[in-house]
């Protein structure tokens, strides 16, 4: 599981744990360090993708399946153990909404509640009809990273830095580009869904997840452009609200 996962602090007592799926070409530090941060009741488990962190000899994936794939194989008999939640921004939503209608729909598992940020449901037409980034020239996609934000402007100037991180950023967007995901005839999920975004990001089809849940479903909006959750404000906001959702899970799971 070592590979996979980064936990900085292991709960052996948690009540319930919290897996955190990256952004395109993210890692798992950012949200590792939220176990630092969060409450004792709660774990977090980071995931960590090929071809970063401590993998990064290792070849990318290609295709959603090979993370679900891995993901599931890895944390499966924790998952069983306890209730947990997912989280996860713009890539990582589309991760993580892969992974809980796999864990669904092959192992009748399914979360508390489902965190997802920066991003239109995948089936939305907003989310169809959107560009494809990674078939963009190194310079094109520069210019379109820099437009986003949210990067590093030291990252951004460093000609060697970005020829190791460029790779993976679009590695992942090629993923999330060809995954192919219909619109639920009816809902497979019935935990809460909370959608978080950045006003000022480029509109996303948020309303669009609600097709995904029986259950509740929040949508909230925070100062900030793509990258909003960096903000230590939103990231407090963020967490507070996990927080309070999962206690209150806790005592409805028991």
């Amino acid at each position: 599981m070592e590979k996979v996962i980064n936990c900085f602090k292991r709960r052996a007592d948690a009540v319930s744990r919290l897996i955190c799926f990256p952004w395109a070409g993210g890692g798992s530090i950012h949200y590792a360090r939220w176990g630092n941060v969060l409450s004792s009741s709660i774990e977090v488990l980071a995931v960590k993708l090929p071809g970063r962190e401590s993998r990064a000899k290792e070849p990318f994936f290609h295709h959603m399946q090979q993370i679900v794939d891995e993901v599931i194989g890895a944390l499966l008999p924790l998952l069983k153990e306890k209730p947990f939640a997912l989280f996860g921004h713009s890539f990582g939503a589309f991760t993580a909404l892969a992974v809980a209608d796999a864990l669904k729909k092959v192992h009748n598992l399914e979360p508390v509640h489902i965190f997802l940020s920066g991003a239109s449901a995948p089936y939305s037409e907003t989310r169809i009809k959107a560009p494809k980034r990674s078939e963009l020239s190194d310079e094109e996609f520069l210019k379109w990273l820099i437009s986003v934000g949210g990067t590093p402007p030291e990252l951004l100037s460093n000609h060697e830095v970005l020829k190791l991180f460029l790779p993976s950023l679009k590695a992942d967007l090629h993923i999330v580009e060809n995954y192919r995901c219909d619109k639920p005839d009816s809902p497979f999920l019935s935990c809460p869904v909370t959608c978080f975004d950045g006003k000022d990001d480029i509109p996303h089809d948020l309303q669009a997840w609600k097709d995904v849940t029986s259950g509740n479903f929040t949508i909230k909006m925070m100062d900030g452009s793509h990258f909003y959750l960096k903000d230590s404000g939103n990231e407090k906001v963020i967490l507070d609200f996990i927080t309070k959702h999962l206690e209150t899970s806790e005592i409805d799971y028991f």
